[in-house]
């Protein structure tokens, strides 16, 4: 297991993102745990509830609640979680373009759900920014 940190210069992190779409249909639910045959992409422990992030298809077949359907995409880049700026540049990138970005921080990369039907766009915007524009 790799505890190597990762990178912290931002020009360096943005030109090095290498966004990655992943296959499926994602939506955040909620429940009072994790439902037998749900695998979570993430959890987070709330007040409330559990929210879970899972395939569209687990959340059908446990009969769980959503109204938002989302694409993950991944970048690539090993960012360290003390790195300052990339989510903030990452979110502007996909504002300017109308785009609304839920962002969850791995341990080596960070993995952002944008709106399924825009994901094609999504996936542009960031490329632009990585290569400058």
């Amino acid at each position: 297991m790799s505890t190597a940190t990762g990178e912290r210069d931002l020009t360096r992190l943005i030109s090095g993102m290498r966004p990655e779409l992943r296959e499926g249909e994602y939506v955040f639910t909620h429940a009072p745990e994790v439902p037998p045959g749900v695998r979570p992409v993430a959890t987070v422990a709330e007040d409330e509830a559990i929210t879970i992030v899972c395939t569209r298809a687990d959340a059908d077949a446990a009969g769980l609640p959503y109204d938002y359907v989302a694409a993950w995409i991944e970048l690539k880049v090993h960012s360290a979680l003390e790195a300052v700026g990339l989510t903030a540049a990452v979110a502007g990138a996909l504002g300017r373009e109308g785009l609304s970005c839920n962002v969850v921080a791995g341990f080596f990369h960070d993995h952002l759900f944008v709106p399924y039907d825009e994901r094609e766009r999504a996936v542009s915007a960031l490329e632009d920014l990585a290569a400058g524009g």
